[in-house]
């Protein structure tokens, strides 16, 4: 556990403190990180009190579902609420976007990456807090470029087009030719209805309009661009020299409840800042762009360290004492509470759709504060490919961000009360899902000032009636220790934030 926590439990109610001014280090986990706490846990950080009320509500979508263009819906990599409103009688609707990424990859007929057409859904949403929460499709609409052309989601390879001065990944033959390759993994709206997206092969983030037509591109600060044997290269096949790992994109982004900052979080580390083991990993980047004067900024404003935890996926720590954490727990999500404080998903690849025995041993929700921490914008961390870290030490003369947990997902006895569960040998129709994706937050709409926390699952399409480009495949998960659909969940909490 990190050195900087105290805690206690007083009858099932949790008590954290952590100080951002604190010697900060990854945490690492060896053994399933799990929490039976029934009720409240209480944050105590940066001095402010944050509480975590729990589960108060699960939801479900079949995997086998189809979208507004007839095909899989293989969602949530991110998801965005709006036009939320509460009932007389107590329960909450609204509308719930969310975004799948790059389309089926490597099952059925798909040996690879497919030209699958980048999209967004829409969704309607009730809420009954203590109940359940209902997902209904309603629609969604599909991502154009400046010419009004498709995007794909088919591996870029090491082919770059340029237009107006931003280089973007594009096949240069075979399917998908001639369009912008897009693994979209996060999306942020702005009040007009355009929206910011969020791409793992360029780690660069997209501008759209509110029918979805792209109106630009922030390219990434050099030290993420991935190079080859000196050479931009886009494509996710193989790990590049430096920049942005293959599939290890920007896979988070947020904008700042005032709409001047858009925050942008790289999955794990760049591969300067890493070493060979998967747990070198844990040094991340945290971009903060200033958005209030132009929705395309040529460069960040603040570039941060960001330490994520470290794990060891089989959790047999103890049993093996002297056994190390051999990854890292990537962070997928990041919601903005401030300018400078923000939550982070961060979880391991245990669950549901692995095809492994590892039950989940860490998927939690952290606060990040980033006020204390060295700003590395215009040093030769961010214009060139100088590590930040060695074999996932960070530099010293680099303060990473501040952080403490908040959401423990693998919390068995919350999660039984809605049904779901841990198991993985063998996993059932209602076990956690692998990948925890997507963030949202909406506010409880009472005089509690409380916020509802929704975390949502990325099925990658893994159902056995799956239907893309005109073909049927079969995806479902064979390769677990228990068969069948993933199907999408989504995990409603309430918190109290500070004012």
């Amino acid at each position: 556990m990190p050195r900087h926590r105290l805690a206690g439990t007083i009858v099932g109610l949790t008590v954290l403190a952590f100080a951002v001014g604190a010697a900060a280090e990854s945490a690492t986990y060896t053994t399933a990180h799990w929490d039976k706490t029934p009720g409240d846990v209480i944050v105590q950080f940066g001095g402010k009190t944050y509480v975590n009320h729990g589960l108060v509500a699960v939801g479900w979508l079949p995997a086998a579902t189809l979208d507004f263009n007839g095909e899989s819906l293989g969602s949530f990599s991110s998801m965005a609420l709006s036009g939320w409103k509460k009932a007389a009688d107590g329960a909450y609707t609204g509308v719930m976007r969310t975004l799948p990424d790059r389309g089926p990859n490597n099952v059925g007929p798909f040996k690879s990456t497919t030209d699958y057409a980048n999209r967004v859904h829409e969704h309607a949403i009730k809420l009954v807090p203590g109940k359940g929460l209902t997902i209904t499709p309603t629609g969604g609409f599909l991502l154009k470029d400046q010419a009004g052309a498709p995007f794909t989601g088919m591996d870029p390879g090491s082919n770059v087009v340029e237009r107006d001065g931003v280089r973007y990944p594009s096949p240069a033959s075979g399917e998908g030719a001639g369009k912008l390759s897009l693994d979209s993994e996060a999306i942020a709206f702005l009040p007009d209805g355009g929206f910011y997206i969020a791409d793992e092969y360029a780690a660069g983030i997209y501008l759209f309009d509110k029918t979805g037509k792209l109106a630009g591109a922030i390219q990434t600060v050099p030290a993420l661009l991935p190079i080859k044997k000196g050479v931009l290269n886009f494509g996710a096949e193989k790990a590049p020299d430096q920049g942005r790992r293959n599939n290890q994109g920007l896979e988070a982004l947020a904008i700042s409840p005032d709409g001047a900052r858009l925050i942008a979080v790289l999955q794990s580390a760049a591969m300067q800042d890493q070493g060979a083991n998967a747990a070198t990993r844990n040094n991340t980047r945290v971009l903060v762009y200033d958005i209030s004067k132009t929705r395309l900024p040529k460069a960040p404003i603040g570039h941060y360290a960001l330490q994520l935890p470290t794990v060891r996926e089989a959790g047999d720590g103890q049993s093996n004492p002297n056994s190390a954490a051999d990854i890292t727990a990537a962070q997928s999500e990041a919601v903005a509470l401030g300018n400078d404080r923000l939550l982070v998903l961060a979880r391991d690849g245990n669950g549901r759709g692995k095809g492994t025995a590892n039950a989940p041993v860490y998927k939690s929700i952290l606060l990040v504060d980033l006020a204390g921490a060295t700003n590395l914008v215009g040093t030769p961390y961010e214009q060139e490919a100088k590590p930040i870290a060695q074999d996932g030490v960070l530099n010293p003369d680099i303060k990473p961000a501040a952080q403490a947990e908040l959401v423990n997902i693998l919390n068995p006895v919350q999660l039984a009360k809605f049904g779901v569960n841990l198991s993985v040998s063998p996993s059932t129709p209602t076990s956690l899902p692998e990948k925890i994706e997507a963030m949202s937050l909406v506010p409880t709409l009472d005089k509690t000032g409380d916020v509802f926390l929704l975390v949502g699952s990325d099925n990658d399409f893994a159902t056995a009636k799956g239907h893309v480009n005109g073909q049927d495949f079969d995806a479902s998960l064979h390769g677990d220790t228990g068969t069948g659909d993933n199907d999408n969940l989504v995990l409603v909490y309430r918190l109290s934030l500070p004012k």
